[in-house]
């Protein structure tokens, strides 16, 4: 029964598949996938059934590009009553290995899942009172808990188990939920938003975007990500041969700089690259690693825009071309990449320059 659903973006259930099989080889587990074209979601079953729970333990959530969260499966049906849900839930859910701390009643990501968010909504507070009555809703417990998923394919049929909240996305299906804020110039801001939410701790946010710090973005206009700098009082230099937004340039924190972002060069290092340029992977990736290379910045986030086959092949290729180019150069580094929610067809990319 043991097995992982791993949640994704819709027209991305290969790459997802891909991805978890290449892990769970690395980590000496065979298995196979269960993933339907559209779906958002892949379902992994190792030919070991307790491996599934080993899986989750040992891979580090935060290696996973295309896997925005991911549960191990303990019950799943088919067939749950519509009159009473709940109770066939909480029998499933007895080998739980911890009591529940949180729970996410989920759907997959599809306009199908959306119709069901309101049987979600409904069902929360019940499931929290079958749990508290069967001993095993704790909270606020000091003890190490898990967190409970219910995620409903139907009305009728669910997958339900947990996850690690440490090795996990914070979030109900991975997806923040972010509003487009009033005055940005388009709705890309939303990218750079979510990027700095998810790969950066509250901490990190204070402290590496103080105010009077400096950034470049190449490829501003209309200068979605540029506000979202502006809007953290970071100094900006917006590299666009196009027009930005005038509020931006009223802001008196926004130089505009018309140029290709390709050939434009700091006149002194600067702390934050970021990156939305619309180009082939491997340029953007070549253009970021020239960046730490050449100590123009500390920091970098960027996107690299996806191919129609082969995408998990592509990103690869690019992670490695960085690998290789700062090795070369013997620079420590630290890298992370995502598909963002707000993301479409591409991946974001967390670069920057260890100090220690």
């Amino acid at each position: 029964m043991f097995k992982l659903f791993l949640h994704c973006r819709p027209g991305f259930e290969g790459e997802c598949a891909a991805e978890i099989q290449e892990h769970a080889v690395a980590h000496g587990i065979s298995g196979y996938c269960k993933a339907k074209a559209e779906s958002a979601f892949v379902i992994f079953q190792p030919h070991d059934p307790a491996a599934a729970s080993r899986l989750h333990e040992e891979i580090d959530f935060a290696e996973f590009i295309f896997t925005r969260q991911w549960f191990v499966v303990v019950a799943e049906s088919n067939d749950l009553p519509l009159t009473n849900r709940v109770t066939p839930l909480i029998e499933g859910l007895r080998v739980l290995p911890a009591a529940v701390g949180e729970i996410f009643l989920e759907t997959p990501d599809t306009n199908q899942g959306k119709e069901l968010s309101a049987l979600c909504r409904a069902l929360e507070r019940p499931l929290e009172e079958a749990l508290r009555k069967a001993g095993c809703w704790q909270p606020q417990a000091e003890q190490e808990t898990v967190r409970l998923h219910v995620c409903f394919l139907s009305g009728t049929a669910a997958y339900a188990g947990y996850a690690v909240p440490a090795n996990s996305a914070p979030w109900s299906m991975g997806i923040p939920r972010l509003r487009f804020p009033r005055g940005a110039p388009s709705r890309s801001t939303l990218k750079l938003d979510e990027a700095l939410l998810h790969f950066l701790t509250a901490a990190e946010r204070e402290r590496l975007l103080q105010p009077g710090m400096s950034a470049v973005d190449l490829g501003a206009a209309p200068g979605g990500w540029t506000w979202q700098l502006v809007r953290r009082h970071l100094r900006v230099i917006a590299v666009d041969n196009g027009a930005l937004a005038p509020e931006l340039l009223d802001s008196g924190v926004v130089e505009h700089v018309r140029a290709d972002g390709f050939r434009f060069q700091p006149s002194k290092p600067i702390d934050w690259m970021v990156c939305d340029i619309v180009e082939q992977p491997i340029r953007i990736a070549e253009l970021a690693a020239q960046w730490l290379v050449r100590g123009w910045c500390t920091h970098s986030i960027f996107n690299l825009k996806l191919p129609m086959k082969k995408r998990y092949q592509e990103v690869r290729r690019c992670l490695a071309h960085i690998d290789e180019r700062l090795q070369e150069a013997g620079i420590a580094y630290a890298l992370a990449c995502k598909q963002l929610y707000h993301d479409r067809e591409e991946v974001t990319v967390y670069l920057y320059r260890r100090t220690a």
